[in-house]
């Protein structure tokens, strides 16, 4: 019967994810790429928060409409440097390079932040899964593989693990998410660029690996997949009823992803962010801070040839920033810290 459940749960999950590809979750059911008047695209990690900010601000300004394409980050920029969206989104923001080729100019906006969890499908396994940096590095690196190795069992002498082989779910498009998941490994870990990998948008797994497509399609995969373990934004995770794993932090204490150990995180870094607004955070400070946390952006450009459609992106994004921010939590993300917004909305003044 679980199994059964778990099927139908799983399969629930891929049809919404499939419709909401296609549809990108238009705020009134019926508002395309083609007859929105503004128009957006990129990153899936945020894109709940995006699609619920476009919802509720539609109710409050019904004189244009917005669109929401959950494309990916890599897809995101590249619509967005094409002029193809009036705002792209990413959760790796732009380069210098990719900001240098867009002749109207670039303003990344941090819109809101979330923590990526690494979620697991383990039925039999009951209670707190505990992973150390080296442990998790090395599932990824596809040097642990099994989930009985002593390596995992050491951490975790109250669970019963199961002599089942470990399948890593990665993302097979060009991924934020993935950015900043390879960004973390790649900091904390030596071994990371030894086996010759390093920081990007697409990786090549090694290991037993599965890929999937945007972050619903990870969560969906692990949904089925017994034994299997993945990378995925947290509200996506836990909408889904995904166990996850508490990770060791820098500090070297185990944290569990929940909304307030990403505020803590935040809170712990908010007086770091640069003039450009462009901050990663790798390997965050703070013993109550988890490990894995990124700021996701909105791509603006610098100046807009049509004054009303600038009015009106200014509009809606400046309504995120503080309207907006009170649906965060609701949705597993950390609002933004007050110096941090409030770097954002000047920032924004300067879009014309």
């Amino acid at each position: 019967m679980i199994k059964v459940r778990a099927c139908v749960a799983a399969f629930a999950l891929i049809a919404l994810f499939c419709w909401s590809v296609s549809n990108g979750f238009a705020a009134d059911g019926k508002i395309t790429l083609d007859n929105a008047d503004i128009v957006g695209a990129g990153a899936t990690f945020p894109a709940p928060l995006y699609q619920r900010w476009i919802k509720e601000f539609g109710k409050q300004h019904s004189d244009f409409t917005l669109f929401y394409a959950e494309v990916g980050s890599g897809e995101g920029i590249k619509r967005f440097m094409a002029g193809e969206t009036d705002f792209g989104a990413s959760d790796a923001a732009m380069n210098d390079d990719q900001i240098a080729r867009v002749e109207r100019g670039v303003q990344l906006i941090p819109a809101t932040a979330g923590i990526i969890v690494l979620a697991y499908n383990l039925p039999s396994v009951h209670g707190e899964l505990r992973l150390s940096r080296e442990v998790y590095v090395d599932i990824f690196l596809g040097r642990i593989r099994n989930w009985n190795d002593e390596r995992i069992t050491r951490l975790n002498p109250d669970l019963k693990l199961p002599n089942l082989n470990i399948v890593t779910i990665t993302r097979s498009d060009s991924s934020g998410t993935t950015w900043a998941f390879t960004n973390h490994l790649n900091s904390i870990s030596p071994k990371w660029k030894e086996a010759g990998l390093s920081v990007g948008k697409k990786v090549d797994w090694p290991g037993n690996s599965m890929a999937s497509r945007y972050n619903e399609g990870v969560a969906a995969k692990i949904k089925y997949s017994w034994g299997s373990i993945g990378y995925v934004e947290y509200g996506i995770a836990e909408r889904a009823g995904l166990a996850m794993a508490a990770l060791e932090n820098k500090a070297g204490l185990y944290v569990e992803p929940t909304d307030e150990s990403g505020t803590n995180t935040l809170a712990n870094t908010s007086t770091q962010m640069p003039p450009n607004l462009r901050m990663f955070l790798p390997d965050p400070e703070g013993t109550d801070s988890y490990p894995i946390v990124t700021y996701t952006w909105l791509l603006l450009f610098q100046s807009y040839a049509d004054k009303t459609k600038a009015a009106r992106v200014k509009q809606f994004v400046q309504w995120g920033l503080t309207e907006g921010q009170n649906f965060a939590p609701e949705y597993g993300y950390a609002p933004l810290p007050e110096p941090v917004a409030a770097a954002a909305l000047k920032a924004l003044a300067e879009v014309r």
